[in-house]
């Protein structure tokens, strides 16, 4: 699409009734980043209520028609994902407004490969909307959905503000609250103040405004408004969970009576079985963690069954899928087969094959298989045939348990689901999945390449090109995934691969380089952008010392003096472990004065260039781990060893650091609504 043009949604696509939004950008550096936002309007252009307003500390609409789903990542970076149900949307709402906003003066013009892109509830692509040269502003309007008769359709806007986030949504009628008068929303107090380059119009549906409509005289804004809690936009602090009650046990030999045992799962076939029961039956009786996990795939918000051990006719032989979601929303079903493997055994394209075909045929929307694996993109886990003469589409959609335990952990510990009843079956299931012979434990085995191409590198003996190279390095791209899964479960935060590339490059080519730099370096690295920490948190792993480095690179302060900068940075890592590496990096050299933390406590000068002109920009702070030799996940096994290494370095020496300058600390431009 072209800025300014509009088109239908039915007109691409039969199955519009729920739709996923994406917004998508690039960084040079591999750390910017931005927050997505959505306001509902009505006839007059204004949100019916602050209650409108959805962004990071009001994800999820009461109705669910609006759900901001957060960050996915992708081959070449990541995007923001929202999910809407058309049909849940109420009537006196005629426009929905998508839009990002940057923080603390950061602009989109520093960004790359600006885009939104929308996907109906098959996950088939509809359109796509690139906006070029955003400039010095620092919110944008991505699109928009309206409504035309009984059809929505969607507008590709493109426009720029440069009073950020306040002014966005002060024009919108959302109600501001500053603790300090700013003049950027001052100025975004007159209609579209901060407005910059508004779109042409196109068509004569286009000439609707995707500007604001004026304000009300002032006698009418005079006039109180009862109004019930405000939504803030400075970020919610995360309570972390507090010590257990004390136990009623007479020793730790006994234990807990639980809903879902383990003791009793003898084979593969029993986990799989327990794992699908277990899992949609908490789906079902915990709302807000099935939607969670269906909307990614286009489900519909509604009322919820899942249904095990179906019997469905295929041919001569029926079939029997491990599982069936069905939403009821309006009169109309949504239905999704479900095919489970668990213990690391690998999907069987024949089975999910006859899946589709059974999906295809009976009208249902989609099938989900899920596994110990992480899907990659432009890697699929199965290869299966899609019949694109049929007039039903049936889409096809992975999930890895690690994600199902990354989304349990979230609602446990960080968001609620306002009931204690469901909390502590959600609690029953996260401790069922994590439990070591529920086979339940994402991915666990770098695969039959990893030997061997450990010990060519060892040898000097692996060349470039060698295909188990490759598939070395799509395993340590799973791998990274899943640390960061399991990272972001725990703090609550946003914890993302950070990958220096392009949007669009084929992530096939990339792999490939990245293989080639694995035989000719004999290292896997990998950076993860951490929300609220100081720097991109990296990961490498040396194949030829079998040794794991984790470091973060601190930012020099603007002001001060260098003496003065070493000494707070040694007292903020008064409980980092002793062997922590400091180095100082300078301007023009490849590394400046290093050190143990041990050795810098009493003589924090010694991170000091002997020559006092050279200029610092920053530090990098290192710890080394021992790698784990055995492909798998135990004990001695080199997915656990990075899964330690990246939880030690975390919280041993990222929490100590004060977050950075741009971060999302509450700011002026990131006002209290």
């Amino acid at each position: 699409m072209t800025m300014g043009s509009n088109v239908s949604l039915t007109a691409l696509s039969e199955n519009v009734g729920s739709a996923i939004v994406s917004l998508g950008w690039s960084s040079p550096t591999g750390e910017g980043d931005a927050d997505v936002s959505v306001l509902l309007l009505n006839g007059d252009g204004k949100v019916r209520s602050d209650a409108d307003f959805y962004f990071y500390n009001n994800p999820v609409a009461a109705d669910c028609s609006v759900q901001l789903l957060g960050k996915e990542p992708t081959g070449d970076g990541s995007e923001d994902r929202i999910s809407f149900d058309l049909t849940a949307v109420p009537a006196e709402v005629e426009r929905i407004v998508v839009a990002a906003s940057r923080y603390e003066g950061a602009r989109f013009g520093e960004l790359d490969d600006l885009q939104v892109t929308l996907a109906d509830a098959g996950g088939e692509s509809l359109l796509r909307f690139v906006i070029e040269d955003a400039g010095q502003v620092s919110a944008i309007i991505f699109g928009e959905l309206y409504r035309r008769g009984a059809e929505w359709k969607f507008r590709a806007v493109g426009q720029g503000y440069e009073s950020g986030l306040a002014g966005l949504a002060t024009d919108f009628g959302v109600d501001i609250e500053d603790d300090e008068a700013d003049p950027a929303t001052e100025a975004a107090e007159e209609p579209a103040a901060g407005a910059a380059g508004a779109p042409p119009a196109v068509t004569r549906e286009a000439t609707l405004q995707a500007v604001p409509a004026p304000r009300p005289p002032a006698e009418e804004a005079a006039a109180p408004k009862k109004r019930t809690a405000r939504p803030r936009t400075a970020k919610k602090k995360v309570t972390p969970p507090g010590p257990p009650a004390r136990s009623l046990a007479e020793n730790e030999s006994w234990r807990q009576a639980r809903l879902f045992p383990v003791s009793a799962l003898k084979n593969d076939r029993d986990r799989e079985t327990r794992a699908t029961s277990v899992l949609l039956s908490v789906m079902a009786q915990v709302p807000r963690f099935g939607r969670r996990i269906t909307a990614p795939f286009g489900a519909p918000s509604g009322r919820m069954e899942t249904f095990t051990e179906v019997s469905l006719p295929h041919g001569d032989t029926p079939r029997r899928p491990d599982g069936v979601i069905r939403v009821e929303r309006a009169g109309k079903l949504w239905t999704a087969l479900v095919e489970t493997k668990t213990n690391g055994n690998p999907l069987k394209s024949d089975q999910v094959q006859a899946y589709m075909d059974i999906a295809a045929r009976r009208g249902y929307e989609a099938v989900i298989t899920l596994s110990n694996d992480v899907a990659l993109e432009g890697s699929p886990l199965v290869d299966v045939k899609i019949d694109r003469r049929r007039k039903h589409q049936v889409a096809l959609w992975h999930l890895s348990w690690a994600e199902v335990a990354h989304q349990a952990q979230m609602l446990i510990r960080h968001e609620g689901v306002g009931n204690a009843a469901r909390t502590w079956l959600l609690q029953d299931l996260l401790h069922y999945l994590q439990h070591d012979n529920s086979g339940c434990h994402g991915f666990q085995n770098m695969g039959a390449a990893w030997v061997p191409v450990r010990n060519g590198i060892s040898d000097e003996t692996l060349c470039q090109g060698d295909p188990r190279a490759l598939e070395v390095v799509e395993s340590w791209e799973r791998l990274i995934r899943q640390v960061c899964l399991r990272l972001g479960g725990e703090l609550g935060q946003k914890v993302l691969p950070a990958q220096r590339t392009r949007r669009g490059t084929d992530p096939g080519a990339r792999r490939a380089r990245l293989a080639d730099q694995l035989c000719a370096e004999g290292r896997l690295q990998a950076e993860l952008r951490v929300e609220g920490a100081p720097g991109l948190l990296t990961i490498s792993a040396d194949l030829r010392t079998a040794k794991l480095r984790t470091s973060v690179e601190i930012p020099a302060p603007e002001q001060g003096y260098p003496l003065t900068w070493a000494k707070r940075l040694v007292r903020r890592l008064a409980e980092a472990p002793a062997d922590l590496h400091v180095e100082t990096l300078v301007e023009g050299e490849t590394g400046g004065p290093r050190g143990t933390l041990e050795r810098l406590r009493p003589e924090p000068a010694d991170l000091l260039p002997k020559d006092g002109s050279t200029r610092i920009t920053g530090f990098r702070l290192s710890l080394f781990k021992g790698m784990g030799s055995g492909r798998g996940s135990a004990e001695s096994g080199f997915i656990r060893s990075v899964d330690d290494a990246v939880h030690r370095f975390y919280t041993s020496v990222v929490v100590h650091l004060d977050a950075p300058a741009s971060g999302r600390s509450a700011g002026k431009e990131r006002a209290t609504v």
